[in-house]
């Protein structure tokens, strides 16, 4: 029988959900832990990637199990995760359905300071700017649901059987005293660190040194920049992914660091 997990992790201390030789990563943590339950290997299909130390407060993944129900499966997994990862919900689905190629859309968030915090160090990325061009930053923004090919914007394009992304909204909101700022995208699929590439773009646009029409140039010829500044992967966060038959609401809103009552759209 097919299950979906719907999980959340802080990804700090893991090199991202995809399994790796080496390093330590989400999917490994949850192969271990069913693997170990059920005295089988268990494989965990999630619903896509996230760089190393991205974090995730919606996640999903199937995992193929025969399961009658003698126990509280969804307790006794929690007790075994470690205290930065969590499942919030176990969902039998068809066996047909895939947590990874059913997905319609996911949104992501990215999350900035401009202070230093030491609270939010693992959670947000600093950037210690006071003047930031909110408007110009806000007017690179609102060019990117006009196009639909990002190839300048992903690190590895040619690793890709297209670089076409149908970008349905991006939103820049800052906090009332302008000192957090938080970038939300959705879309039905990304790029090798298309957003941190994106976000990287608009601090440097917010320091004045690239300009609104350079940055659509990007948009336009498609051509790849010289020189990558991916933003710091901390402050990223996968927020929701939703399904044609199955959605959510996230079960939880970030990190309390990350609550902000008076978020504004800039």
């Amino acid at each position: 029988m097919r299950y979906f997990f719907h999980i959340g992790f802080n990804g700090y201390r893991y090199r991202g959900w995809q399994r790796q030789p080496v390093a330590l990563s989400v999917q490994q943590v949850f192969e271990a832990v069913l693997t170990n339950i059920f005295k089988t290997p268990i494989t965990a299909m999630g619903c896509g990637r996230t760089d190393a130390q991205v974090h995730a407060s919606q996640f999903f993944f199937h995992a193929d199990i025969e399961f009658e129900g003698q126990y509280d499966l969804f307790f006794r997994i929690n007790k075994l995760l470690p205290d930065d990862i969590a499942v919030f919900e176990i969902i039998h689905v068809e066996n047909n359905q895939h947590a990874r190629f059913d997905a319609i859309q996911r949104t992501y968030d990215y999350f900035i300071h401009t202070y230093k915090d030491p609270f939010l160090s693992q959670v947000s990325s600093l950037y210690p700017e006071r003047d930031f061009d909110l408007p110009k930053m806000k007017q690179a923004i609102s060019l990117i649901t006009h196009y639909t090919d990002y190839r300048a914007f992903c690190k590895t394009p040619n690793d890709h059987r297209t670089t076409v992304c149908k970008v349905s909204s991006a939103t820049l909101f800052s906090n009332a005293s302008g000192d957090r700022l938080r970038f939300q995208i959705s879309a039905d699929r990304f790029l090798k660190k298309m957003i941190r590439i994106l976000v990287g773009k608009l601090l440097v646009i917010g320091r004045g040194k690239l300009s609104v029409d350079e940055f659509e140039s990007y948009l336009i010829t498609k051509q790849t920049p010289l020189i990558f500044e991916p933003a710091h992967p901390q402050g990223l966060y996968l927020s929701r992914v939703v399904y044609p038959y199955l959605e959510r609401e996230p079960r939880i809103d970030f990190s309390y660091q990350n609550k902000v009552d008076e978020w504004r759209v800039i």
